[in-house]
């Protein structure tokens, strides 16, 4: 492995987030910390990539490292909030697995051939409506659920209670939706993987 690729700049991103991910998990407990140094992390997720084709620093190397650090901050509030969280780590890590084993750094890229709606979530990098929807779920509802559940929501941002149920159950419709996409992918690296196993046999 060459130093050079580890010491990019959207690399360099990623090292700092895993601290601040790991800061964040040290104060969990405490609200007002932990989702300013969290959001910052997810913020960088978004410059890391910008920076990475601003400064042609793409490598395989880095988006393994961008889906891990984003895995591990997911990971983490879902496992900590409720007992049964590590079922939706546990589906993520392994859409992980399947996603990047097969495409690499092209994973986003993979599902030229997927069915219709999958197409409709993934198509332009999910710079659409429905790939918007289906990442907020993703991505913000654990969020959202921590702020919940830690009363975050209406002492610091003054939010009705009606309003933040409906945010749960729009995010989780997002959520679920993903939950669909996800399935499909570890459905479709089964495939893959007996595809492999029958052709070796034929041979």
């Amino acid at each position: 492995m060459t130093l050079a690729v580890c010491c990019y700049v959207p690399n360099i991103i990623g090292y700092i987030r895993v601290v601040l991910i790991l800061v964040a998990w040290c104060a969990f407990n405490n609200p007002a910390f932990f989702l300013p140094v969290y959001i910052i992390s997810v913020i960088l997720d978004g410059i890391d990539g910008w920076t990475a084709r601003r400064l042609h620093q793409t490598s395989y190397f880095g988006a393994w490292l961008d889906v891990i650090i984003d895995n591990m901050g997911r990971s983490m509030i879902w496992t900590v909030l409720f007992q049964w969280g590590w079922l939706i780590s546990s589906l993520e890590w392994c859409v992980f697995v399947c996603n990047h084993s097969g495409f690499g750094l092209q994973w986003k890229s993979g599902f030229k051939k997927s069915p219709p709606w999958v197409n409709s979530i993934m198509a332009n990098g999910f710079k659409t409506p429905l790939g918007v929807f289906t990442i907020a779920g993703l991505h913000v509802l654990p969020v959202w659920l921590y702020g919940y559940q830690y009363g975050f929501l209406t002492s610091a941002l003054h939010i009705p209670h009606s309003l933040q149920i409906l945010g749960i159950l729009l995010l989780a419709a997002g959520r679920l939706l993903c939950m669909c996409v996800e399935i499909w992918c570890v459905w479709i690296h089964i495939h893959y993987l007996t595809d492999i196993e029958e052709t070796k046999q034929k041979n």
